[in-house]
C-alpha cells in the first residue's frame, strides 16, 4: 500500500485472567504515545515527528482494525468488529487489548512476550483525510500528526522494519512546494504594488 506509513511502539506485556480460567492471557499496552517525539528517516531527509493527543478518535470509530503478528494478515490476533481487539485513547495515548485466539500461533507469540523476547509493536496508517502540521524552525522538521485518516493496523513485531517514511517525506516536500509557490507570490505582489506607488510618485 503506496501511502501506507509504520511507527514503532514498545512495552507490550501480557495479563494472566482470573484463576480457572481457560483462555489465553489478554495482551495490552500502548500503541501510540501522545506528544512524544521521535526522529524518522537519515541525515538528508530525517526529521522530529510527535501525535498529538486526540489524533487516532475519528479513525477508531470508522476503521476495522485488526492485530496482527509481523503485519502478517494471516496471523490475526484480534479484531475490532469482533469485539476481540479493543482501542480507546487516554491520557498517555492509544491503548490496545487484546483477546488472542486460542491457537499454536498465538500460544507460541505469547510464550515469547513472556520471556520478553517479543516486546515491540508496530502500528500502520494512512494520512489521507487526516491532519497534520509542519515546523521547520529547529534543526529538523517537526511534523505533528494532528489526526490520522484511517488506522490500518497494529502489529506485534519480532524485530521491527524501519519506519515507513515514503508518504510522510513526499507531504513535506509538498508543504515546501506550497510554501515557495506563496513566498513567489508575495513577492509578485510586492513588486506589483512598488511599482504602483512609483508611478503614483511621478505621476505627481
Amino acid at each position: 500500500m503506496k501511502n501506507r506509513e509504520l511507527r514503532l511502539t514498545t512495552g507490550f506485556t501480557v495479563e494472566k485472567r482470573s484463576e480457572g480460567s481457560d483462555s489465553l492471557p489478554m495482551i495490552f499496552g500502548y500503541a501510540a504515545v501522545f506528544e512524544t517525539e521521535t526522529v524518522i528517516g537519515g541525515r538528508e531527509w530525517g526529521f522530529r515527528e510527535k501525535i498529538a493527543r486526540g489524533a487516532f478518535s475519528e479513525a477508531i470509530k470508522t476503521s476495522d482494525v485488526r492485530a496482527l503478528f509481523n503485519h502478517d494478515e494471516d496471523l490475526v490476533l484480534g479484531r475490532m468488529k469482533a469485539g476481540t481487539l479493543r482501542l480507546m485513547e487516554d491520557e498517555r495515548g492509544l491503548k490496545v487489548e487484546i483477546d488472542p485466539p486460542d491457537t499454536q500461533d498465538a500460544r507460541d507469540l505469547i510464550t515469547k512476550m513472556q520471556r520478553g523476547d517479543i516486546d515491540q509493536m508496530s502500528f500502520a496508517f494512512i494520512m489521507e483525510g487526516g491532519a497534520q502540521s509542519w515546523d521547520e524552525s529547529g534543526d529538523m522538521p517537526l511534523r505533528t500528526i494532528e489526526r490520522v485518516g484511517e488506522l490500518l493496523d497494529v502489529s506485534i513485531v519480532t524485530y521491527p522494519a524501519y519506519p515507513e517514511t515514503e508518504a510522510a517525506a513526499r507531504s513535506l516536500a509538498a508543504v515546501r512546494k506550497e510554501r515557495q509557490r506563496q513566498n513567489f507570490a508575495n513577492a509578485a505582489r510586492r513588486l506589483e504594488r512598488k511599482a504602483m506607488q512609483e508611478q503614483k510618485f511621478r505621476s505627481i
